[in-house]
């Protein structure tokens, strides 16, 4: 999967309905404490920054879209016989 421009990831990240905080601790980037008291994610307003040279790699960004059910071709299904994630643990 190519590398997302900015756009094209806070596009995703909007469909997706989640708040740049909220999609940074899915994708497990670090959270700060904000000016204003809020949680906020300085890498993830980075990555979707037209004016920053970081991107998001091309596979971590597919891994978004397959958490988020926005992948283009792909599907994550759970394990037939897997109630929950304690019990794939175990396994």
């Amino acid at each position: 999967m190519p590398v997302p421009t900015g756009e094209q990831l806070k596009a995703a990240r909007i469909t997706a309905g989640l708040s740049q905080a909220q999609a940074a601790e899915l994708m497990g980037y670090p959270l700060q404490t904000g000016s204003r008291g809020g949680v906020q994610s300085r890498t993830w307003q980075a990555l979707e920054s037209m004016s920053d040279e970081r991107n998001m790699q091309g596979p971590v960004f597919a891994m978004f879209l397959l958490l988020t059910g926005q992948h283009p071709e792909f599907v994550l299904a759970a394990r037939p016989g897997v109630a929950d994630g304690a019990e794939a643990a175990a396994n």
